[in-house]
């Protein structure tokens, strides 16, 4: 049987606007998620730094997850620098002061996902719930 309506499309599209950037941290970015058609214990965001230039450094209550894109930088966290190239995944712990720095002479992209533990636990619950399956009642003999 097909989950999906008629007027449901197997695949839906958010698209990227590069000429819509706004700048958070100190970074070129677009908010992607949250998306009303996707019900998620997350947020997101595409991420774009200039050749030479750095983030605002932070910290927040969430954990975070970056995704390299294209190019290269470092990420400094907590004092320390790392190297960050395309194709490597950053896990950063809450409460750790973090920012990128573009060494590169490109572009550096990165997809950042964030997430607090209250989210991720009522998101868990809710479906839990929505897939639980009921149990039969005892038969008292």
């Amino acid at each position: 049987m097909n989950e999906h309506s008629i007027d449901s499309p197997p695949v839906q599209i958010r698209k990227l606007d590069r000429d819509r950037l706004e700048v958070a941290y100190g970074v070129a970015s677009q908010r992607l998620l949250p998306w009303p058609i996707l019900n998620a214990p997350f947020e997101g965001a595409w991420c774009v730094l200039a050749p030479g230039d750095s983030s605002t450094a932070h910290a927040h209550h969430e954990h975070e997850l970056f995704v390299a894109m294209t190019g290269r930088a470092e990420l400094e966290v907590d004092g320390q620098r790392h190297r960050f190239d395309a194709g490597d995944l950053a896990l950063l712990r809450p409460g750790s002061t973090h920012h990128v720095h573009n060494d590169g002479d490109s572009d550096f992209q990165w997809y950042a996902i964030w997430w607090d533990d209250e989210s991720a636990h009522g998101y868990l619950g809710a479906a839990a719930a929505k897939t639980a399956v009921p149990q039969p009642e005892a038969v008292n003999s």
